[in-house]
């Protein structure tokens, strides 16, 4: 994205996203240059699927069961809808910026943490991670990456800048899957810290893996081979543990056993308890704790009770457990009970930028968007991840505008109305 940035009230530059729809429009009507993928959010999932190998594809795709909470996510936000007021004097230019945890963010709109992205296309995390940091938009490191943390973020981090202008490093949080044993968790929040890392997510409803058929009928399970098990691999503590269990085997003369060595640790079936989170604070330090993966007010109190700086309101994208409340659905009722002693976030369903303004209408102060930056980078690598990113960013700006509205402080649920359609989901979408 080009053109000269503007400056928000606390210095920091604010990109014109909106510029990127007149880019587009000039690229092809000056250039001949079409977009690199499609702008349309429905057809991205289509040109996705003949672009990705069949396995990769249904694995980012799939949904747990008869992929019922999918759909239930999307027809959520479809029975929101938007009011929008004019005649408020200019809204241009546009102010996406927000904050969180006392750190400032040019957008509102952050990575979601998703693993295995090597799968999708060979430039992986790195890929994705350079995109959002072309767009200064944070990086969710996954766990289950495909990829050594410490090379993404040196992917992406200028370490001779040729001015005083130049880029600082882009935001980054770590992911986590939380491992059964404590000095392995030491370890991988150890480096995430010195990686520079400023956020924990704590994932709280994958521990142990879904009932997936896509990936069930493909057989496609890429942890046995050692697909995503990136950090653990190369984690030094993990691999002196290793070593001991297996005769002085490593990672990489023994992929399987350490796969399922790994897999046992961060996947294991056993799931962690409210107790436990003492030690997780211990061990991460002072930096913000977000716990992912919250859908019931009960567990966003005992979140607030246990002090933990913010929850996201999340099914895993309807990757997990299948038949539950769509995210959005929970999303008011969570935030008035918790909203004013914590930071909520939401994911999952989020395909458009009139999503993100409801959402964020709805109460929450910042979205994490997944599948379509991986659509994305499966048609095109790195520069289709941006191109995703940079259309959903210019598609907020515009339609903040659209709705007469100037900033993201300024968005209320006063904005939204909820209309309910009924009759059969997939009709309805």
């Amino acid at each position: 994205m080009s053109g000269s940035d503007e400056k928000n009230e606390e210095g920091q530059g604010r990109q014109p996203y909106s510029q990127y729809q007149l880019e587009l429009y000039m690229g092809a009507i000056l250039g001949g240059r079409k977009p690199i993928t499609t702008t349309d959010p429905n057809k991205l999932e289509q040109e996705a699927r003949k672009s990705m190998s069949p396995e990769g594809f249904n694995y980012v795709f799939g949904g747990a069961g008869e992929q019922a909470t999918m759909e239930a996510n999307r027809l959520a936000f479809r029975q929101w809808k938007l009011i929008p007021r004019f005649l408020r004097g200019s809204t241009a230019p546009r102010d996406l910026s927000i904050k969180l945890f006392g750190q400032t963010y040019n957008t509102p709109l952050l990575m979601a943490p998703i693993g295995v992205q090597a799968a999708y296309h060979p430039s992986g995390e790195k890929g994705v991670a350079s995109a959002c940091a072309a767009l200064n938009v944070p990086y969710i490191y996954s766990t289950a990456s495909s990829m050594v943390l410490e090379d993404v973020v040196a992917s992406t981090t200028t370490t001779t800048p040729t001015s005083s202008s130049a880029p600082p490093s882009p935001p980054k949080w770590f992911q986590l899957y939380w491992p059964l044993d404590d000095e392995i968790t030491a370890s991988l929040l150890g480096r995430a810290r010195a990686a520079g890392c400023t956020a924990l997510v704590v994932t709280l409803d994958t521990f142990t893996m879904a009932w997936r058929p896509l990936d069930l009928d493909a057989g496609f399970l890429p942890f046995a081979k050692g697909e995503g098990n990136a950090l653990g691999f190369s984690d030094p503590v993990f691999r002196h543990k290793f070593a001991e269990k297996f005769d002085g085997d490593t990672p990489e003369t023994n992929v399987m056993a350490a796969s399922l060595f790994w897999t046992g640790e961060v996947f294991s079936g056993q799931g962690h308890t409210w107790e436990d989170l003492a030690t997780l604070r211990r061990l991460w330090g002072h930096g913000p704790i977000v716990l992912k993966g919250v859908l019931s007010v009960e567990d966003a109190l005992l979140a607030a009770e246990h002090r933990f700086d913010g929850i996201v309101v999340s099914n895993h994208g309807g990757r997990q457990l299948d038949g539950v409340l769509p995210s959005l659905e929970m999303l008011p009722e969570i935030v008035d009970a918790v909203g004013h002693r914590l930071t909520v976030i939401f994911d999952s369903g989020i395909r458009t930028g009139a999503d993100i303004l409801k959402a964020l209408s709805l109460g929450a102060k910042a979205v994490f968007v997944g599948r379509p930056i991986i659509y994305g980078l499966g048609i095109a690598g790195a520069e289709g991840a941006q191109h995703v990113l940079a259309g959903l960013l210019a598609d907020l700006d515009q339609s903040m505008g659209l709705a007469g509205v100037k900033a993201v402080e300024a968005l209320n649920r006063s904005m939204l109305r909820r209309i309910n359609y009924g009759g059969d989901i997939k009709s309805s979408l």
